[in-house]
Order: C-alpha cells, then sequence, then structure tokens
C-alpha cells in the first residue's frame, strides 16, 4: 500500500514560528513504526520553509512582497530538512529532498519523470520522500497556492491508495471549530460542503484553510484516493483508518479515472474556459461523445492547441457549471472562429482549420 501525508507549516512550527523540533522526533518515529508495521511506501508532503525562515530569522510575521517570501524559504528549506534527517536516521531511515513547481506537472514529460523518480526512492525502502513546493523560485504562474492541492497531485501522479491531510484540528467542522460537530465522513464534495469550510488557515502561519483541504480531497478522490483529514497530533490515526476505520474527517474516493486522464484533469493545468450548451453537455456526459464546435457558445482565455480547458455549461442558477476538461484541438483564437458551426460550415469558410472534434472522447474527463 501507499500512502501520500500532507503536513503543514502550523504543526511542524511552535508558538514562537520555530521548528518544532520535539514534533518531528515524535513524528518521524510514529511514521517508521506505521511504516515498518504495515509494510507500506509513504510520501511526505513537507510545508514549513518560509515558516522556518521567519522563525530562524527572528520575524514578527510573515512578509508579503515575493522576493522576501523566496528568501525566506531559501532560508528555511534546508532547516527542514536537516530536522526531518535528524529525525529519521537513528530509525534507520534516510530523507529525499523533491522540490517542485506547478509547470512540473503541467508537463507530461515532467510529470512522468516525478513519478519515475519517486518510484524509484521508494524502492529502496528506507527513503522517505519530502516533497515540498519550490517556493525560493516560485512565482504566480508556476506555483500551487498551497501544500494540500500539491499533495493531492503528488498522490494521483504516484497512484497513492491513500491521502491523509494533518491539520492543528480533529477534521471539518460543521460550524465554528471546536464548538460544533465533526463531519466524519464526506461521500461527495459539494457546493454547500465547500461553504462551511474557511478560505484561511486558522493558525496565520499557512497559506491554505480548510476549504483548501477540500479541494485537494476532490482531486484524490476523483482519482480514486480515500483522503482523511486528521489532527497532526494524533498520529495513531494513520494506522487505524489503513485498518479499515473511519477517522477525522474522512472523504470517500470515486471510480478511479486512467493515469492519463487523471493527469489532464488535475495534472495539467487549464489555461481556458469553453462554455456549451446543454445538448452538448448531455452527449458528452451521457453518451460519451466528443466535444464538436456546433455545442460550443463562448471561448475565454488564452490557449494554444493542445492546452487544457474547463468545460463549463450554463446552469439553473444562470452560473457556469464546470462539467469537463480536455486537451483542445483548436487554439483560443481559431476555437473563437468556429464555434457554434457545424462541421460542414466549417469545411466551407475555414478550410484550414478542419478538425472534426474541438476536444476529442479519448482527450475529455467528466468532472462530478
Amino acid at each position: 500500500m501507499r500512502i501520500v501525508i500532507k503536513i503543514g507549516t502550523s504543526t511542524l512550527t511552535d508558538k514562537t514560528g520555530k521548528l518544532n523540533i520535539s514534533y518531528i522526533t515524535y513524528f518521524a518515529k510514529e511514521i517508521s513504526k506505521i511504516k515498518r508495521e504495515q509494510c507500506l511506501d509513504i510520501i511526505l508532503v513537507s510545508s514549513g520553509a518560509i515558516g522556518a525562515g521567519i522563525g530562524y530569522l527572528n520575524l514578527s510575521k510573515k512578509p508579503k512582497l515575493l522576493r522576501e517570501k523566496q528568501a525566506l524559504a531559501s532560508i528555511g528549506q534546508p532547516l527542514i530538512m536537516q530536522a526531518y534527517r535528524q529525525a529519521f536516521e537513528p530509525l534507520n531511515l534516510s530523507v529525499a529532498q523533491i522540490l517542485l513547481t506547478r509547470y512540473d506537472f503541467d508537463d507530461r514529460q515532467r510529470y512522468i519523470n516525478i513519478r519515475n523518480s519517486i518510484n524509484e526512492l521508494l524502492l529502496k525502502k528506507n527513503v522517505i520522500p519530502i516533497i515540498n513546493e519550490n517556493d525560493s523560485i516560485a512565482i504566480d504562474e508556476i506555483n500551487f497556492g498551497d501544500n494540500d492541492t500539491l499533495s493531492a497531485l503528488v498522490s494521483v501522479s504516484n497512484q497513492a491508495d491513500m491521502l491523509f491531510i494533518l491539520t492543528d484540528v480533529d477534521g471539518l467542522y460543521e460550524g465554528i471549530p471546536h464548538k460544533s460537530k465533526i463531519i466524519q465522513q464526506v461521500t461527495k464534495i459539494t457546493d454547500n460542503l465547500l461553504a462551511v469550510a474557511t478560505p484561511n488557515s486558522s493558525s496565520g502561519k499557512g497559506t491554505g484553510g480548510m476549504k483548501t483541504k477540500l479541494m485537494a480531497a476532490k482531486i484524490a478522490t476523483s482519482s480514486g484516493i480515500k483522503t482523511f483529514i486528521i489532527n497532526g497530533n494524533k498520529l495513531d490515526l494513520i494506522k487505524e483508518a489503513i485498518n479499515g476505520k473511519s477517522v477525522g474527517t474522512e472523504i470517500l474516493a470515486n471510480k478511479k479515472l486512467q493515469s492519463r486522464k487523471s493527469w489532464i484533469a488535475f495534472g495539467k493545468k487549464a489555461k481556458g474556459f469553453v462554455v456549451i450548451d446543454i445538448n452538448a453537455s448531455v452527449a458528452i456526459r451521457t453518451k460519451c461523445k466528443s466535444l464538436l464546435a456546433s455545442g460550443i457558445i463562448s471561448v475565454s482565455g488564452k490557449f494554444n492547441r493542445g492546452d487544457t480547458v474547463n468545460i463549463t455549461v450554463l446552469g439553473s442558477k444562470k452560473q457556469n457549471v464546470e462539467v469537463a476538461r480536455g486537451l483542445s484541438n483548436y487554439n483560443s483564437d481559431d476555437l473563437a472562429k468556429i464555434l457554434g458551426k457545424s462541421s460542414n460550415e466549417i469545411k466551407q469558410q475555414y478550410p484550414n482549420l478542419v478538425c472534426e472534434e474541438v476536444v476529442h472522447k479519448d482527450n475529455l474527463v467528466l468532472i462530478e
């Protein structure tokens, strides 16, 4: 069995903002025991580079400027790896660092290389791959925004069985944390459920909140990966979950996507939006058809041939609802010329743009 564990800044640092070495030691011992007893492949996605840099420099608050965050990440990342190495080595486990950007998942060859590299590390049974966003060079165009999303994409690319997102509370609450009930099991992540979740980090140290955790869970569960949101101070829950018990907030997995379709849906970043009519929606959703130009109402964004586009339909509340994602056979300018037209009209008016499908069904993934 293969599991991914995501650990956030608030869990890794103490009240002063410095790395919590006693917790990291506890974490390493528990993970080592679980790995040994359950014969697991374990991949760790760890935040905390910027937080560790802040603590090391004794700064009073997190800076806002990008260059300041990049500099702090450069200071903090080796501190985190040093702490993990010192915690795991006495347990006969080595650690390996992998730093990624969003672009590494967007490019198919890089995506495969990530998987191959991690698989090679996992074959060496005494190695724990530790993955983080490459914050020292990250900019808006290539960053994930939060490591919850990164952990989900790592889970999908490495075909994990379970994803554990560690946080500083016991799971998703129905209302105010600690003053309402935990939602123990989620069968589907809906708009109503997302409305319950807070969008910001409760500690103020990290970049994500409960909403980003649910969005990450949606990515993972859509690819067949059961996801748990649990308290990072209760690591025994990981073993209980592996043994079939529902712990924290458990988000059930949907039907598993093929590896390439998981990449299209979640690995490759969407560059544009295509709005389709109801007939086209029925054709691709219930009849497994390709998307044709005749069913397209509008196009937005700037994208090239082969880029991923979000495919939406106008819902009952006059809002666009995403129904699918796919690889476009046209760039945005050419698609704008032929939208709403039949194949015969396209052949007559734009003979150089003829392609039977805008998105072929083999390159199209339905979004539940």
